[in-house]
């Protein structure tokens, strides 16, 4: 298959290079894009008013890789690659394999996941893959996982174009328990901002957020079939692992996203406001 690939940990990043490598010596073509440096947690925000630069890089990965280091956030990345780079799309855009999870709410501000979004806002089917550790430095079991889905997919291509979201546990790939289908999860943190004095006396602020509670959607109430989502079959529902629950037991997760937000239930709510309450001219 066609594949692109990019990430938000940077072009030297050992996840992105263990990911590209291991799909073109399984003999798929191999296309990188990515960030000349780490863009972690730059969501999916766009370079608008500086040039964005590429350069391409001939000694990180597999020969058979053709490979460029942009200037620009991960979400550039794959919109330059497929407007101004390839020559034709590619069958599926890959990001990753980022050092460090990406669950939950998380996603909100993941580049990782964004660069992801941006082949699926272009109607590219697109998987995002994270090892859920920042300290542990074999992909290798992520790598094999991502070999055998992107060929899963060859051969039984997803009915339509789809993002999926994939959790690696950081174990011993003979430790992992299993592959699970996910539900989106919800991770809380409490923030901080520790002040500080630079050396010329200018305050400046660092952002240390500290992980505090995971909990399942479920545990909302706006978000629960009881709330008045009756499309959603709670049985199913109860029965069915946030990707935060599953990756504490060592299942890969695997979890479907879509870049559109609308709410449902709030349509439902608010379809009888008499929204003639303001009178335009």
């Amino acid at each position: 298959m066609n594949l692109l690939i990019s990430n938000d940990d940077g072009i030297f990043a050992q996840g992105i290079r263990t990911l590209a490598n291991t799909l073109a010596a399984s003999g798929h073509q191999v296309t990188v894009v990515c960030p000349d440096r780490e863009r972690s947690a730059t969501g999916h925000g766009l370079t608008i008013h500086d040039p964005i630069r590429v350069e391409a890089i001939d000694s990180v990965f597999h020969s058979t890789i053709r490979a460029w280091a942009c200037s620009g956030t991960p979400s550039d990345c794959v919109k330059l690659a497929l407007g101004g780079l390839l020559d034709s799309p590619p069958s599926i855009v890959l990001s990753g394999i980022n050092h460090g999870s990406n669950l939950g709410t998380d996603v909100l501000y993941s580049g990782t996941v964004s660069a992801a979004m941006e082949g699926l806002i272009e109607g590219i089917p697109s998987i995002a893959f994270s090892l859920a550790s920042f300290s542990n430095q074999d992909f290798q079991p992520a790598a094999n996982f991502a070999q055998t889905l992107v060929d899963r997919i060859a051969k039984h291509p997803l009915p339509y174009a789809m993002l999926l979201n994939v959790n690696i546990p950081a174990v011993r790939q003979q430790d992992i328990i299993g592959v699970a289908l996910t539900r989106q999860g919800i991770r809380r943190y409490f923030d901080t901002f520790e002040k500080r004095v630079d050396p010329r006396g200018k305050t400046y602020y660092w952002l240390a957020g500290e992980l505090i509670e995971e909990v399942s959607d479920l545990d909302n109430p706006t978000l629960s079939p009881a709330a008045g989502m009756s499309d959603l079959n709670l049985e199913w529902a109860s029965q069915t692992m946030t990707d935060v629950q599953a990756i504490r037991q060592n299942y890969i997760t695997v979890t479907p996203l879509q870049y559109n937000l609308t709410c449902k239930l709030g349509l439902a709510n608010l379809k009888d406001w008499q929204l003639d309450f303001f009178k335009c001219p």
